[in-house]
């Protein structure tokens, strides 16, 4: 089956399915009886409810239930999970509030939940939610990361400064050694600004309680089914039995549908409440308006060098906010900081992180977390040092990239690296970017009225961190395969890939597999999807039930031929001994695992196999990106006109995916580097709540975008593969703003803020 083995092009086997409209999505579940839930959403940022009154709405025609958080507390159900452990700067445990699934005494940004509304039809409960009498009394509100620890307003009464957390991380002592023989210091403050994740398909949840076995059904998008029914049974009161969850079809994620949201629990207990299966989906503003959002902090940084241009030290210090709640698995960006180290040699780095409560939605990880805004920070100090000491930034890189032969390498801050070529990867780029032309280009550019510039980044990032990831590989008697897959795909390809890497191991046809994923009560064990983790774990984990499927084939084998298992081979499906004429293929081999009588004594009937994949370390995908601008003098607006990256992810398993993933994100950088921007009011009202203002990517705005790859496998997984899905974000980010930056060179810019967007672009010219 070499055409769908482990590196070919295999076009995705879930494509035919979901363009033909087979796509089975959260809001395409429909239940027979069916009720409809509506969110009462918070319109202030900061405000103490004083009362509810909710007489009319539940006099209102075909409403089922009302649930307020007076109600939720009488019905004994908990909290939704937040993160606990970190401490405050004098070493005292940090602020963690609790994290109510329905707002008691306050709401915190707009789009807080108040109430939960079940009626016979969705315009009912539209309207009920209409009658809902809430008496709020408004407070002052805090939006602005930078002023948060200002005093100027409370997200809660019990946090004056409104700090959660400090995080300390690095060398302290050995990086102020290294600030005290530097010849140069080079200082940069970096605003990075807040997005969100506009996933295709918004979130959504629908419910059904079986009274009869006091269990729930739930379907949702989610990530990681299997811990998400731990967190939610723990929320509900029930064991993690009394809970089924079912994800199908999810369009998009990107880490923002992770955790559970308000919404989950509400929906499985008015399930219960009403005696009906009940739905909730998001609409595009509320969307907006209460999904967890993302990057959202202010950086200051200190680059040491000495009077070569070698690399000393760096002191990062960073305010990041939280928003108005502290979600599970949050906060995550500092575990991330090693980012800042790059590509290069610095002995030592120290970072020291706040993170502080504000009147916003909250912020979680998103494609990357914490490792694009590091990469940024690393590569605009990289460029603003060789601004500064007047040195080319491709020679101030080389001077101090590592190289192959220092691996592995302790980084000074956090990370070992295992292997790369990260001074080759930018050869590649450079040659494939036509580096040397660009002079020529700028010209051109500057003849037809336009600016241009180009801009260099050759980043690295830690994926699949240490954890572990399920599969199950199953024969039935007619040869046929199930695959049960622990990852969960949000549109990644992981059928594709799983299916070829079963297939190449096994000898047998995609067509014969049957492939299921994001069903807790099919799917034995798994740990779900983040931080570039699938092919790793989840592809390790089927390449490791594959081999065990091989192992007992070959017992099988031996038994039928009356051979030595020693004598038996296999290669293509098939087995064979030099010492009998006969073979077996795995469709016969399965075939007679059913019957006791045709395996050795003491075996276990039956063709499968299971495996979780453990791994201790992480691994560290990197590559280059140059990317190229112009900008309209006029006018400011700007055009990517030329991008190429060069990727080591290892092993390639799908080059056809692997260009995907990292066009993909290649797209989400370059979007928040030019145009996507979250933005509140000072009362807290977000004032890009939809897409007449929110301005998102589209395909006109990229030119055909060039990937190759220099793979290094990595020997931390039997694959050799490392993490693609967040590459692409990481190098774009800094690539696009340093290319923009080039561009407004002989305006004397030095840096310019993100989204660089038209305006932010002309004002900088007319400076």
């Amino acid at each position: 089956m070499g055409e769908f083995a482990i590196g070919q092009g295999v076009s995705r086997f879930e494509d035919p399915r979901l363009v033909r409209g087979g796509g089975s999505y959260t809001d395409d579940i429909q239940i027979l009886g069916m009720a409809y839930g509506v969110v009462l959403r918070s319109p202030h940022g900061n405000a103490r409810i004083k009362s509810i009154d909710t007489t009319a709405a539940k006099a209102a025609p075909g409403v089922f239930a009302v649930i307020t958080a007076a109600d939720w507390q009488a019905a004994g159900l908990g909290d939704l999970m937040s993160h606990p452990g970190l401490k405050l700067r004098d070493g005292s445990p940090m602020v963690k509030p609790r994290y109510p699934v329905l707002a008691d005494t306050h709401v915190r940004f707009i789009g807080d939940t108040v109430a939960f509304i079940v009626a016979d039809t969705l315009a009912q409960a539209q309207d009920a939610t209409e009658l809902m009498q809430v008496d709020y009394e408004e407070l002052p509100a805090v939006v602005s990361t930078a002023q948060a620890t200002q005093g100027k307003a409370r997200v809660y009464d019990e946090c004056k400064d409104n700090i959660s957390f400090v995080e300390l991380i690095g060398d302290k002592a050995a990086t102020e050694a290294g600030f005290a023989k530097a010849a140069h210091v080079v200082k940069g403050r970096f605003v990075i600004n807040r997005v969100t994740a506009v996933t295709m398909e918004p979130r959504g949840a629908v419910a059904h309680f079986h009274a009869a076995s006091g269990r729930y059904t739930l379907h949702t998008a989610t990530q990681r089914p299997h811990g998400f029914r731990g967190d939610l049974a723990a929320i509900l009161k029930v064991p993690e039995t009394a809970v089924h969850v079912i994800t199908g079809d999810t369009g998009g994620s990107f880490g923002m549908k992770t955790p559970i949201f308000n919404e989950i629990p509400l929906v499985c207990h008015a399930a219960k409440l009403t005696g009906r299966p009940v739905k909730w989906i998001s609409t595009r503003t509320e969307a907006f308006l209460s999904d967890a959002q993302a990057r959202d902090n202010v950086t200051e940084a200190e680059l040491a060098l000495d009077k070569d241009g070698h690399f000393l030290a760096m002191k990062v210090t960073t305010t990041a906010a939280i928003g108005a709640y502290l979600q599970h698995n949050m906060p995550a960006f500092f575990l991330n900081a090693g980012t800042l180290a790059g590509t290069y040699r610095t002995p030592a780095i120290f970072v020291d992180v706040t993170g502080v409560f504000t009147n916003t939605n909250p912020v979680r990880p998103y494609r990357g977390n914490g490792r694009p805004e590091a990469a940024f920070v690393i590569e605009r100090m990289v460029e603003l040092a060789a601004k500064q000491l007047g040195i080319d930034s491709v020679t101030l890189r080389r001077r101090n990239y590592l190289s192959p032969k220092e691996m592995p390498f302790k980084t000074g801050l956090t990370f070992t690296y295992d292997c790369g070529e990260f001074e080759k990867n930018m050869d590649l780029a450079l040659a494939m970017a036509d580096f040397d032309g660009f002079a020529k280009r700028r010209k051109e550019s500057r003849k037809a009225g336009k600016l241009r510039g180009i801009g260099l980044s050759n980043t690295i990032e830690r994926a699949a961190a240490p954890g572990t990831e399920g599969a199950e590989v199953r024969f039935d008697r007619n040869g046929g395969i199930t695959m049960f897959a622990g990852s969960n795909s949000q549109g990644q390809g992981h059928e594709t890939v799983f299916k070829q890497i079963v297939a190449d191991r096994l000898g047998v046809h995609p067509d014969d597999i049957r492939y299921v994923q994001g069903d807790t009560d099919q799917v034995w064990y798994g740990e779900g999807t983040g931080g570039s983790r699938s092919a790793t774990m989840g592809g390790a984990a089927f390449a490791r039930a594959s081999d065990k499927i091989v192992e007992k084939a070959v017992l099988i084998t031996a038994h039928a031929l009356k051979v030595d298992a020693d004598d038996v081979k296999f290669a293509d499906g098939v087995f064979s001994s030099t010492k009998t004429n006969r073979t077996m293929t795995m469709k016969e081999i399965a075939a007679d695992a059913m019957v006791p009588a045709k395996i050795p004594a003491g075996m276990e009937p039956g063709l499968a196999a299971t495996a979780v994949h453990k791994t201790p370390v992480n691994n560290y995908p990197n590559g280059c990106h140059i990317c190229e601008v112009e900008i309209d003098i006029e006018t400011g607006e700007t055009g990517i006109v030329r991008y190429n990256v060069v990727d080591d992810v290892g092993t390639v398993l799908n080059p056809l995916l692997l260009h995907g993933q990292i066009h993909g994100g290649v797209a989400q950088g370059a979007g928040q580097a030019l145009m996507e921007d979250i933005h509140f009011d000072e009362s807290g009202q977000m004032v890009t709540a939809s897409f007449m203002d929110y301005a998102m990517p589209h395909a006109h705005n990229f030119p055909s975008i060039h990937v190759e790859a220099n793979p290094v496998p990595t020997k931390t997984n039997p694959l050799g593969t490392k993490g693609a899905g967040e590459a692409g974000c990481v190098g774009a980010l800094p690539a696009v703003v340093n290319a923009v930056v080039d561009a407004l060179a002989e305006f004397g810019v030095s840096h310019i803020e993100m989204p660089a967007t038209p305006e932010r672009i002309w004002r900088a010219m007319q400076k």
